[in-house]
Formats: structure tokens, C-alpha cells, sequence
């Protein structure tokens, strides 16, 4: 009788979204230098985008600790009025979700001015320029088309195998980097595919109580 498959519990993991664990590359030298010129940015929003999964997360938490700033959400932007959210530094992720929405247009247009006489920032990040969110108050879209906004591009080799060995890591799992060039060469080039090789893995690891090789790999992705 074969061995019945142990049902792995899922116990999360831990992100590090530390300044020390954020790898510089040419996919996103150009966002993280213009997150080292703030406070000194020519507007008071700046604006990075990019593909799902491809670090804009890791640079807004990045600056966020180093500026003490707020996250606000688009709950946040639909539920509250700009003077109650207002800080003098602001993160918002997936800021494009908030365009066609009449509230939170409004609010997030009131921060920006808002920002501007009380000399904040905000940060904004999305997976498409500017051009490409359907905002519907013209005043909004084109303060914001006339602010900075830098893109951050798919990762390369190296970082590619950084970024895996980081999400092993952050599950307490050590590979050998025979395993991690084995697995980059086989999957599409995003930080989505990354997350989620890892995570198949880990679950069939834990399941079957098996070290992670090329072998158990091999099975994943096969």
C-alpha cells in the first residue's frame, strides 16, 4: 500500500522588504535612483510601474521606512477625505485602481494638491503608465501625466536567480544554486512565475518530506 500524501499546512512566509534585501539591477536601477533623489523630486508625486510581481512593492515599503511615510489603500481613498489622510510622505500601491472611481479620484487629486503647498511626496505605483489608467477628472490625469514616472522592466539572469534564492529564503528553505539555474532556464521571466514555482515546491516538499533538488523540481515543472 502506497504512502498517503501528508497535506502540507500552510504556516505563510516571511517577506523581507528591507532596503538590505532589495537587489539593484538594470531592470529597476533607473526607479531605485529616483527613490534615492527624494526629498529632492521635481514634483510631489513620482510614479513607478511595471509588471505584476516585479519589485514595486519592495521599493515603496523601501522608501516607505525610510521616510516614516503612510500606506493608504483605495479603501482609504473611497472612505476618507484627503485631510484625514494626509501625511507628508504617502505610499499608495496599485494607485491605477483608483481611476473611474469618482471618490477616489477626488481624494487622491485633493492629496496631490494637498502635497503641494505642504511640501509632501507621494509615492504611486501601478502596472501601467499613467496614460493607460482610465481616469475620468481631467485635473487628476494631468497632474499626473506631467509627473516623473519610471519604469521598472522584467528582471535579467541574475536577477532572476537573486530574487529565487530571496523567496526560498523567506521560507526558510536553502537551495544550491544548481537548483536555482535549473529552475530560471525552465519558467516564464516574471517575478508571478517566480512566486509561484516556490510556492508549488514548497507545498511538494513539505508534503512528501523531501529536501528541494533538481529531481523534485524537475517533477514540478514537468
Amino acid at each position: 500500500m502506497s504512502r498517503p500524501e501528508q497535506i502540507p499546512f500552510d504556516l505563510g512566509c516571511r517577506h523581507a522588504y528591507g532596503r538590505e534585501d532589495f537587489w539593484v539591477s538594470e531592470s529597476n536601477k533607473d526607479a531605485v535612483a529616483w527613490i534615492d533623489k527624494w526629498p529632492h523630486w521635481p514634483s510631489p508625486v513620482l510614479i513607478i510601474f511595471g509588471p505584476l510581481s516585479c519589485g514595486k512593492t519592495h521599493l515603496l515599503q523601501v522608501w516607505k521606512q525610510e521616510t516614516q511615510a503612510r500606506e493608504v489603500s483605495l479603501e482609504d481613498l473611497n472612505g476618507l477625505d484627503a485631510d484625514a489622510l494626509f501625511s507628508k510622505a504617502i505610499v499608495i500601491d496599485d494607485a491605477f485602481q483608483a481611476a473611474g472611481q469618482e471618490e477616489a479620484e477626488n481624494t487622491l487629486f485633493h492629496l496631490y494638491n494637498l502635497a503641494s503647498e505642504r511640501g509632501g511626496h507621494l509615492l504611486l505605483a501601478a502596472q501601467q503608465p499613467v496614460k493607460e489608467w482610465a481616469i475620468q477628472l481631467p485635473d487628476l490625469k494631468s497632474r499626473l501625466m506631467a509627473a516623473p514616472a519610471v519604469a521598472v522592466h522584467p528582471p535579467d539572469d541574475l536577477l532572476m536567480a537573486v530574487v529565487l534564492t530571496k523567496l526560498f529564503s523567506d521560507r526558510q528553505i536553502f537551495v544550491s544554486q544548481e537548483v536555482v539555474q535549473y529552475t530560471i532556464t525552465r519558467i516564464d521571466r516574471s517575478f508571478l512565475a517566480l512566486k509561484n514555482a516556490v510556492d508549488k515546491i514548497d507545498r511538494k516538499a513539505l508534503a512528501e518530506k523531501r529536501a528541494v533538488t533538481i529531481p523534485l523540481v524537475r517533477e514540478i515543472l514537468a
